[in-house]
């Protein structure tokens, strides 16, 4: 992952912000297109008005749903947001603020932690204990404080607003253009590469590079997919398997989620190379042999290269 020129405050604390700060409100787990207008429109302003481009978002304890499953891993969410033009990221553990009143929040948080000038959310934006407090009255507080309120207006996509809830549904129904248009970059995981069973290796002749999903984040639909991954800073077209692999696991086996990348060869074991997903191509079932296995892994992987040379006039 690429050094962010970005500071992460992993607590609530000061910012150092000696002109004040244009902030950006919202958990923004998928960093969506609705969340990126937030986030552009505070770093505009920031911009505009000589002030510090910042983000106020919480990190969620490991294996948490309370949000639903998490679309992007912690470490994609920060380069996300960094790559908008953010300085200032303030990211405590939800457990560490979710008590605090709405009136708290403002003065402990926008003015005493943030110095802000200026913030900006969504229209269905909440914030202080139990969601008590709203955009009205975030806009009252704020007035009161001296704080610009804006109001972000809702992305659309085919007509209806992006949500990270019409995001996740696109995932699970094997609707990933849908699904990367909203989020407006390609879904993809970047978990850490583990060993598998070697099936791959040792009877298809077609070894995979292993990122199975940890607990608490989104998975989609289970089915073969046309992936490309980032190894080394190159990007090669590849195949990815999402499921129990029906034809070489017993039955009740856990999902697991396998690439395969045609011509290269290395050892990638305890890295994180970036997995971008772009097509669905059939769902995952039980072969009769391992050769028409083999068969639909190496189909996969072409459909893959010709893809991607469509797409992109070449690969890498």
């Amino acid at each position: 992952m690429q050094q962010l020129d970005m500071q992460i405050i992993p607590a609530i604390s000061p910012v150092d912000a000696p002109r004040g700060s244009a902030v950006a409100l919202g958990f923004f787990d998928g960093v969506h297109l609705g969340h990126r207008a937030v986030i552009s429109a505070a770093v505009t302003e920031a911009r505009r008005s000589g002030l510090m481009p910042a983000v106020f978002t919480f990190e969620l304890a490991e294996g948490s749903t309370l949000k639903g499953g998490r679309i992007l891993s912690t470490a994609q969410k920060h380069a996300r947001i960094a790559s908008l033009g953010v300085r200032r990221l303030m990211e405590p553990p939800f457990a560490d603020f979710c008590s605090l009143s709405p009136e708290a929040f403002v003065q402990d948080i926008l003015v005493g932690c943030f110095h802000a000038k200026a913030v900006f959310c969504g229209d269905n934006f909440t914030f202080g204990a139990r969601a008590a407090g709203n955009v009205p009255m975030l806009k009252e507080l704020c007035a009161a404080a001296g704080i610009r309120v804006t109001v972000v207006e809702m992305a659309r996509y085919r007509g209806e607003v992006v949500s990270s809830t019409r995001i996740r549904a696109a995932l699970e129904e094997g609707r990933v253009p849908d699904a990367n248009a909203m989020l407006g970059a390609p879904y993809a995981i970047d978990w850490t590469v583990t060993h598998g069973k070697g099936v791959g290796t040792s009877k298809l002749g077609t070894p995979t590079i292993n990122q199975n999903y940890p607990a608490g984040t989104l998975q989609p639909c289970c089915g073969v997919y046309l992936t490309r991954i980032c190894i080394g800073g190159s990007w090669y077209p590849s195949a990815t398997g999402i499921g129990p692999r029906p034809t070489v696991a017993e039955e009740g086996a856990a999902v697991s989620c396998e690439t395969y990348v045609p011509g290269f060869s290395g050892n990638v074991y305890g890295q994180q190379p970036i997995l971008e997903f772009h097509k669905y191509l059939c769902p995952v079932r039980k072969f009769d042999s391992l050769q028409a296995l083999s068969d639909l892994i190496t189909t996969a992987a072409a459909r893959s290269r010709a893809y991607f040379q469509g797409l992109d006039g070449h690969t890498d």
